[in-house]
């Protein structure tokens, strides 16, 4: 099972068919070659090994964002 945690993009390489996503504060490059719809700043993507799969809405992205910190911040105590 592939868990996908959304990630926004934060810049954009056209030349290359890639964005820079941040994710949870984590920023690194992915292929944006498998999408049909144009990206742009600040769109909430799933990725999967590497590639965007496609764009999510802003609120349920935001929501799913507070969740995994809400997880991330009960294991740490």
């Amino acid at each position: 099972m592939c868990l996908s945690i959304p990630s926004k993009v934060v810049a954009i390489h056209p030349d290359e068919q890639a964005v820079t996503v941040e994710t949870m504060g984590v920023k690194r490059k992915v292929s944006s070659h498998l999408m049909s719809e144009p990206l742009a700043m600040d769109d909430y993507v799933l990725i999967h090994i590497g590639f965007v799969m496609n764009k999510i809405d802003k609120v349920d992205a935001e929501q799913s964002l507070a969740l995994y910190r809400e997880i991330v911040d009960k294991m740490e105590h």
